[in-house]
This record gives C-alpha cells, sequence and structure tokens, in this order.
C-alpha cells in the first residue's frame, strides 16, 4: 500500500478490545453467474463450493483465518461508518489503519466481507454469511441517497479532484465495493448488490463530468481494483454504463508503454500497477479488445521474469527497482505481501485466457503462494496475523499484524489468501479436468456425479494420489513442474506416457469409481543466482525456497555458502552448511533468516577443453593433462599401467584403485563432455567409470551397469531421490575396448557407445554448476562407500565444458 506523507509507526497505534464469535448455520446459498460469458477464455474456476480442503497447512491456515473472522466485532468494524454517516455508534473505534484520524480508514470491512463470502462458500458454514449478512444490512443504513459510502467523507473526492494530498480514497472504496459484489456473487445476498450498484452509479457520475486529463491526474493517486470490480459487475449485469465507469481507470502512463511492449516499471509503487493489470485482463474478457490482453500478459512477464525475487514476491520499499536488480535490493521492506496476492489473481485469469501456458503460469503461482503468501501467517498466531512485508535481507524476520492494531492492506489480502486456497487446485473446459496444484483437497464436479480426492503430504513428500469416485470420460491434465525431471503418473499402477518437466501431462480416458493416479514429482536441490550479482545466490529444494537459520543473531552482511557442503538433514527438505540448518522459508518464523548467500568460491570460467588425460606414463603416481592446463590426475589405492588402445592406460584391480581427478573439475559448468575408452575386466552393477561429486548429495556418474542392467549416467544435487538419468538399453560390454562418452547442454543430455547415440534425455534441469566445487572426482570409485570399483583399463580421458557433437565424437574413434 502506498503510504501517504505521515509516520507509518504513527498509523500502527491504538487500542484493542475482543468480541464474541456468531453461531453456525446451514444451507449453502447459490453463487450469482456472469450473465454475459467472458471473451477469448478457454479455462475455467470450479466455484469454491466444489472444492474442499484436506488436511496440511493450507486447511490450517484456512481454520486460523476463519477462527479471527468469527471473533470480529463488527460494531467495531462499522463504527466510523455510522459516524460518518451522522448514525450514533458507541463502539471502540478499531486501531491501525482503521483508526478514525487515517484517511484509508473503512478498507478493512470490504476485506472481511471477502474473507466471510470465501469461507462461507469453501466451507458451507452459513455463520460466516450470516456475519457478513449483518454487515451489508448495517452498510445499506450508512448508504447516502445520492449513493455514497464509506468511513471517511465525500470530500476526500473533492481534495483528490482538486490535486490536494490525500491517501487513496478510491483504494478504499474498491475494497468496499468489492466484498459487496463477493458477498453477492459467493454468499447470494441480494441487497450487497443493490448497495454496489447505487455505489458504482455514483463513482459514474463523480467521474462522467470530469475532463479526460482531469481524470489522468487524479489516477497518479492509487485507486486499487476498482477497475476489475467495475469491469466484473458489467459482466455480471449487462449494464454497459458500468464498462464505461471501468475504463475511465484505465491509467495511460502506465498502460500505453505496457501495450507497446515497453517496460516501463521501475520507480513506480507496485501494488498501485498490479490491479491494472488485472483491470486489462478483465477488459479483454469484456470487449475483446486484444490491446488489454497485451498489457496484462507483458506486465506479468516484466514482473515475474525481471522483478521478482526467489520467493516469487516483487518491490523493495513498495516500490518496482530497475530490471533484473535483485541482489541489491535485500532489505527490511521487500516482497509486500499484497502484491503476491494481486500477482496470483492475475495469473490465474492469464491462465484461463492462455491455457497453452499453463505450466509457465502455475509454476509462478506454486513458487508464490508457497514461498511468500503460505508462509506470510503467523502459525503461532490463532487468528492467523499476517506479514506486511517479507524481508530478505540477510539477518531479516518477519513481523505480523495483530487482531485490532494493524489492518493494514496486507492484513486485509492476508484474509483473502487464507480463505480461498481451493480457488485453484483444479481447473476445467469441458470435460478437461487440469490438475494444477498438489493440495489435499476433494473435487465435487458440479453437474457431473464426479468426485476427485487428492491425497498427499506435497511438499514434504514429493508425491500426490487422486482418487476418483463416479464415473464418466475426463480428459485428465496433469501439471509436470518444471524442476521435477524423473516425474511419473501412473493411472491405476500403470505407467502413463512421458513426464515432460513444464508441460501438462494428458490422459484421456473413462473413468471408473475407485481409479487411483499416482504422481511422483522427485525434488531436486538447486542454487539458482541473481541476475545483478552471480556470486548472490537462493537455495531451492523443488520448488520450495530454504532459508538459513540463524536465531536471535543478526547478520551485517550475506553469509558465505559453499553449496557442496549442504547435506540433507533426516527430516524432509531441510540441509546443514556446516553448523546452519537450511529448512523451507514458508517454515521459517520467530527467528533470523536468509535466503540469500555469496557464494563466494565461484570458480573462474572453465576452458572448453577442461582435461585430458592419456595415461600414456611407463610408471609413476601422477596422469598428467595433456591440455596444458595442469589438471594432473593421482593414480591411488595401487592403480597400475597397462597396454592402451593406444600407447598405455591405466589399469584399476576392482578392489581399491581408483584416480583422482583434481578438486572442481567441472565447478560452474553449464554444459559438458566426459568421454574414455574402457576395457572392463567384469561387469559390476554401480561400479562407477567416473564419479564426480562431494559425497552422496551431490554428484554426477556413469556406471557400466546400474541396478537397472544397463549403463547410466546421473546427476543430482540432492542425493539418490533426486536423481536425473540417462539410461542405456543395455550395460556396457566386457573384455574388449569401447568408447563411451556423455554430453549435456541445456536440458538435452545424450549417451554414446562407440560413436552411437544410445539414449537420451531431454528434460535434464541439473547442471555441473549446481553440484558446487566438487571434492571427490574419481574414475573407478563411487561415492557411495558400499559399491564396487570398477575393475577396468581407462584410456584417453577427455573433460569438456561444453556438449561435443555427434561428428565430434566420431572423431574419437
Amino acid at each position: 500500500m502506498n503510504l501517504p506523507p505521515l509516520s507509518r509507526r504513527t498509523v500502527l497505534k491504538s487500542g484493542a478490545l475482543t468480541a464474541g464469535a456468531v453461531a453456525a448455520g446451514t444451507a449453502l446459498a447459490p453463487a450469482a453467474a456472469y450473465a454475459r460469458p467472458d471473451t477469448g477464455v478457454s479455462a475455467y474456476a470450479f466455484p469454491l463450493t466444489a472444492v474442499r480442503l484436506g488436511s496440511g497447512p493450507f486447511q490450517a491456515g484456512a481454520a486460523r483465518t476463519q477462527a479471527y473472522l468469527s471473533f470480529l466485532d463488527p460494531d467495531r468494524l462499522l463504527h466510523m461508518f455510522r459516524v460518518t454517516a451522522g448514525l450514533s455508534s458507541t463502539a471502540t473505534p478499531c486501531g491501525g489503519w482503521e483508526s478514525p484520524g487515517t484517511e484509508l480508514r473503512g478498507h478493512s470491512i470490504g476485506h472481511v466481507l471477502t474473507a466471510l463470502a470465501q469461507a462461507y462458500a469453501s466451507t458451507g458454514d452459513a455463520a460466516y454469511r450470516s456475519k457478513g449478512d449483518h454487515l451489508v444490512a448495517q452498510l445499506g443504513l450508512c448508504q447516502r441517497a445520492n449513493g455514497y459510502l464509506s468511513a471517511y467523507p465525500e470530500s476526500f473526492f473533492d481534495r483528490l479532484e482538486s490535486g490536494q494530498q490525500v491517501w487513496a480514497p478510491y483504494y478504499t472504496l474498491h475494497k468496499i465495493v468489492a466484498g459487496l459484489l463477493d458477498m453477492h456473487q459467493l454468499a447470494g445476498n441480494a441487497q450487497a448488490l443493490t448497495i454496489l450498484t447505487r455505489k458504482a452509479a455514483w463513482v459514474q457520475s463523480r467521474n462522467s463530468r470530469l475532463t479526460y486529463d482531469q481524470r489522468q491526474q487524479l489516477l497518479r493517486t492509487e485507486f486499487g481494483g476498482i477497475g476489475e470490480t467495475l469491469v466484473n459487475l458489467y459482466q455480471l449485469s449487462e449494464n454497459p454504463a458500468h464498462l464505461t465507469t471501468a475504463q475511465y481507470f484505465d491509467h495511460s502512463q502506465v498502460l500505453d508503454p505496457l501495450a507497446a511492449g515497453f517496460d516501463a516499471l521501475a520507480g513506480f509503487h507496485a501494488n498501485t500497477q498490479i490491479p491494472k493489470a488485472l483491470a486489462a485482463i478483465r477488459a479483454y474478457h469484456a470487449t475483446g479488445t486484444t490491446r488489454y490482453r497485451d498489457i496484462a500478459v507483458n506486465f506479468w512477464n516484466f514482473v515475474t521474469r525481471r522483478h521478482s525475487y526467489a520467493i516469487g514476491g516483487n518491490s523493495n520499499g513498495e516500490y518496482f527497482k530497475a530490471p533484473d536488480r535483485i541482489a541489491a535490493e535485500l532489505s527490511d521492506s521487500t516482497c509486500e505481501c499484497c502484491n503476491s496476492y494481486n500477482m496470483l489473481k492475475l495469473t490465474r485469469q492469464l491462465f484461463f485466457t492462455e491455457p497453452g501456458r499453463a505450466a509457465e503460469l502455475m509454476d509462478f503461482y506454486e513458487k508464490a503462494l508457497y514461498n511468500h503468501l503460505l508462509g506470510a501467517q503467523n502459525p503461532a498466531s490463532t487468528h492467523g496475523h499476517h506479514c506486511y512485508y517479507v524481508p530478505l535481507r540477510a539477518g531479516g524476520i518477519k513481523t505480523y499484524s495483530n487482531d485490532y492494531n494493524n489492518f493494514t492492506c496486507c492484513h486485509g489480502t492476508g484474509m483473502e489468501t487464507n480463505t480461498k486456497f481451493g480457488d485453484s487446485v483444479y481447473f476445467h473446459n469441458g470435460t478437461t479436468l487440469y490438475v494444477n496444484l498438489f493440495i489435499a483437497s476433494t473435487l465435487t464436479w458440479p453437474g457431473r456425479g464426479i468426485t476427485v480426492r487428492q491425497d498427499t503430504a506435497y511438499p514434504q513428500t514429493p508425491s500426490s494420489r487422486l482418487t476418483v469416485t463416479g464415473s464418466g470420460a475426463i480428459d485428465l491434465r496433469v501439471r509436470i513442474p518444471s524442476w521435477a525431471a524423473g516425474a511419473e503418473v501412473r493411472v491405476n499402477g500403470a505407467v502413463q506416457g512421458t513426464a515432460v518437466p513444464g508441460t501438462y501431462l494428458a490422459v484421456s480416458r473413462t473413468w471408473s469409481s475407485g481409479d487411483t493416479v499416482d504422481i511422483s514429482l522427485p525434488m531436486a536441490l538447486a542454487v539458482e543466482s541473481t541476475p545483478d550479482n552471480p556470486a548472490v545466490r537462493s537455495v531451492r529444494h523443488g520448488p520450495i525456497v530454504l532459508a538459513g537459520q540463524y536465531g536471535t543473531t543478526d547478520l551485517a552482511a550475506l553469509p558465505a555458502l559453499d553449496p557442496a557442503a549442504l547435506r540433507p538433514t533426516t527430516n524432509p527438505l531441510e540441509y546443514t552448511a556446516g553448523s546452519v540448518l537450511l529448512r523451507p522459508f514458508y517454515l521459517t518464523h520467530g527467528q533470523r533468516y536468509t535466503v540469500y548467500w555469496n557464494v563466494a568460491s565461484t570458480p573462474p570460467p572453465l576452458p572448453a577443453f577442461v582435461a585430458h588425460y592419456p595415461f600414456d606414463e611407463a610408471s609413476g603416481s601422477t596422469a598428467t593433462d595433456a591440455t596444458g592446463n595442469g589438471r594432473t590426475a593421482t593414480l591411488s589405492g595401487g592403480a597400475g599401467r597397462t597396454t592402451g588402445r593406444t600407447g598405455n592406460a591405466v589399469l584399476l584391480n576392482g578392489t581399491t584403485a581408483h584416480v583422482s581427478l583434481p578438486t572442481g573439475i567441472l565447478a560452474g559448468a553449464a554444459a559438458f563432455s566426459v568421454a574414455a575408452w574402457v576395457r572392463l575386466d567384469t561387469v559390476a552393477t554401480w561400479a562407477r567409470l567416473f564419479d564426480f561429486g562431494a559425497g552422496t548429495g551431490a554428484y554426477m556418474f556413469l556406471t557400466a551397469r546400474s541396478g537397472a542392467g544397463t549403463a547410466r549416467y546421473a546427476i543430482s544435487s540432492g542425493g539418490s531421490g533426486a536423481e536425473q538419468r540417462i539410461d542405456a538399453p543395455a550395460a556396457l560390454p566386457a573384455g574388449s575396448w569401447t568408447h563411451v562418452a556423455v554430453t549435456h547442454a541445456g536440458n538435452l543430455g545424450v549417451l554414446y557407445v562407440n560413436g552411437a547415440e544410445v539414449a537420451r534425455n531431454s528434460a535434464l534441469t541439473v547442471r555441473p554448476s549446481a553440484l558446487g566445487t566438487t571434492t571427490q572426482n574419481w574414475i573407478g570409485r563411487s561415492q557411495y562407500a558400499g559399491d564396487p570399483y570398477l575393475a577396468a583399463a581407462v584410456d584417453d580421458l577427455r573433460v569438456y565444458s561444453r556438449a561435443l557433437s555427434a561428428a565430434e565424437l566420431a572423431q574419437l574413434q
């Protein structure tokens, strides 16, 4: 929220009081549908009434917010509305941004109305509807004959239009009208629509008398998502006056560069702009005007790709900074929670518009949902108190709202976020069902007599199971996240197609009661650099960002991290780096932390030809690097010499003999090739031709025969459960010289035997650079102590920091 020129500390001071809960009710009111169908949409949300959350962190977060909604005293929320309308009120005023002297007062009742409507739709508990109905009825008593309704006088708009300082009156108005619309659509309250329609007419009257230039001038003051709500009202009512009024809020200073594909966001208040993009995509759905669509699409692309932190949030000090400026913008005021709340709303609308981009859109949705918003609620608070900012400076600590002394914008959107977790788990179109998120829940498909129950402990366990009840044709689409190399989908135990990361796997069939879909999503450890400083990096496991836990210790600078030192603990999603514990950021509360690290050991760029070992020495315990790069290898454990394919070769005895290559042989490499001649004396399962790593948590290896009986290349930054693999159709042969090579560039890895491609994997997302500076780089020895040593002669081993072509490999034969 864009603050006015007064102290935020002063704004947040005031008293607190408690109130009683409202008793539960029964019947569920029908939702009000739009009269006008949306244009350019080919995927749809299920109503909140169709999805019930199961046990897990989302249900727990929802329960805390629901308890708070039951606790809130309606009379305290209504106090300044009654005072402004000239009605009596003996209630204790609220504090914080709802205090009588704060110009934003009144916005929270809109958030509460939305949260109550969503809680009612999500649970069926009529107590939430009853409380919302009471608030609506009392607001109706406060509405003036001209349609005006707020907790501050109409003169605030006179000040806005005359260019005087005032704190965002249309922003507050938007929250109120959005809450009224939700009470009508989700809770069936007809009076809410009447109040809203009269209020919309007031907005139209107020703005229609202004010139275009006058309206553009007042749009420089934050006005929230009033344009979006007015478009939604147009879709609901078919009254074109509401669309005209919505378009009064098209802010050309921001929208024109976006329509032209230009990122001019730097220096703008972030959460003032996100609702403008939301209004634009809804205007596209209402009018079919592609300019509106382009504005929304370009905005989303710019923000998610060039202005977002590792946790999915954006802004520092509430403002967009220069594109790709992340490492330089770590502070206590990063990632205002309202921003991600609105970005997820925009992401949903873009999914409906462009389901072909669904995988990319929902990857971002998952990132921001888990790492930012899920972790912004205080689990120690029975009322779900919420963060305003989520600090990303080293040594930051999360702070939270309270019952009556806060009422910031993020306190409000926090109530909304935690009462609608079921709204994006599943989407549909005809018989197509999209499974977007892996959240324990039950979908009751309206009109089809089909339910789909999702049982999962994700992300603590990287899997989920769907169970179908009922029968019928479903074109199932299961999201395969971009990070989930090696994912697998099984129907009744049978593997379905190839699960390609960054896509949706399709399973089309007629389903019967009891059918199951098992989804396996292997998670790997990844270390990601910031765009403005490659040495500043964050750590994630699958989609989950990990934070270093520092207790009460503040940090003056980013702590150093050697990614090779990361070791998994016995707890899911937890690692240690020396004495520091890393655990999911969304579970980090009540202590100081760091999300970003200084990876000071970043190696210099590798030469294209890293090392070449002909092994032509007649004796001695070293092997010369023929490239001249000085990466001398050491023969250990009784390794000897023998006749090679050409010249000499190193002889490994299968018991203790191996060759050690220098530390960090492929450190920092984004691509590589390793090629060698090998004559196997015996083919022992899991014996390594090479294994470069730092223990059993991070490694890359090539084995002549895996447990599956075939040659295998594997790479992992998260242990054996996170391996990404290339499996050959057969084991390497024994008794003759065989040339073997593995190459990797981009997401494509290829395994060659005697110059011919035998296998490939186009979904390799882990690079050697993710392994850090490996310290155990061996020929003939495994990172796993129980694996056998290699019994073989090895000749002409070559290491490159690029992927050789098939033609280049043919020249090595």
